[in-house]
């Protein structure tokens, strides 16, 4: 008994559709690529990092002299050009003042009548080794009131650098960042060009896919395979049956 086989197939518009498709597909899958496509080339969108932007560089550079303004000869660069002058000055005055001191006390010597006495010479040598170590005190208070603002100077001058540096810095890495973006703009937007085939035949399946059953009218084919040839033991019998049919109904068989 023969079997008929029955055939559901979409209506032609689809199957074309869904034929062109699966070829796509396949070309794709073999190696084959549509005309335009020079196939996906990964070095085309690599990641790729943004340089140092001229700032960073500097704002380094820059750092690398800030050890000079921490060692201990830091504050010489910023003592005051006049401060050897103002100590001068200073001590001079000193000086006079002192001369002054010292001939009023012999005018009072000599008016007492013990000027070249030994009491005056001990009051007269003690009056210089005070006046002495007064000014020996007078001139490291000026020495030392001049490193402090040297000193004080130096650290402002550093601080103001590393603020510089900073800000420098903080500068070069926004450049640095926008130029980072814009190399993965570009990358992002090579890798889109490098797979638009695929995205494209991947948005048409999408399309296919969502097609709901019935939506187009479809195709019923019924198909009967043709019967299998007879064979020759048969054809011979059926022959034969057909000889002994036809000479019985002739009298031949008796």
């Amino acid at each position: 008994m023969a079997e008929t086989t029955t055939i559901t197939r979409p209506a032609p518009i689809i199957e074309g559709s869904l034929t062109a498709f699966l070829k796509s597909i396949d070309k794709l899958g073999a190696g084959a690529v549509p005309a335009g496509f020079a196939g996906i080339d990964p070095s085309k969108y690599a990641p790729k990092i943004a340089a140092e932007s001229q700032l960073q560089q500097d704002a380094r550079t820059a750092a690398g002299g800030l050890g000079a303004l921490t060692g201990p000869d830091a504050y010489k660069s910023f003592m005051s050009p006049y401060q050897q002058e103002v100590i001068d000055t200073t001590l001079s005055e000193f000086d006079r003042q002192q001369t002054i001191a010292d001939t009023a006390r012999r005018d009072q010597a000599i008016q007492a009548g013990a000027y070249g006495g030994g009491r005056e010479g001990v009051l007269a040598a003690e009056a210089a080794r005070g006046a002495s170590a007064n000014r020996a005190n007078l001139q490291a208070q000026l020495l030392a009131q001049g490193f402090q603002q040297a000193q004080a100077a130096a650290a402002q001058d550093l601080a103001a650098r590393q603020g510089l540096g900073q800000y420098q810095q903080s500068l070069g890495q926004a450049g640095q960042a926008q130029q980072q973006a814009i190399l993965d703009a570009a990358a992002a937007a090579e890798r889109e060009q490098q797979f638009q085939p695929f995205t494209q035949l991947g948005l048409i399946g999408q399309q296919l896919a969502q097609i709901q059953p019935g939506a187009f009218p479809t195709q019923t084919v019924g198909y009967a395979p043709p019967a299998a040839p007879a064979s020759p033991l048969a054809t011979a019998l059926g022959v034969g049956t057909g000889v002994a049919s036809i000479g019985s109904k002739l009298g031949l068989f008796g």
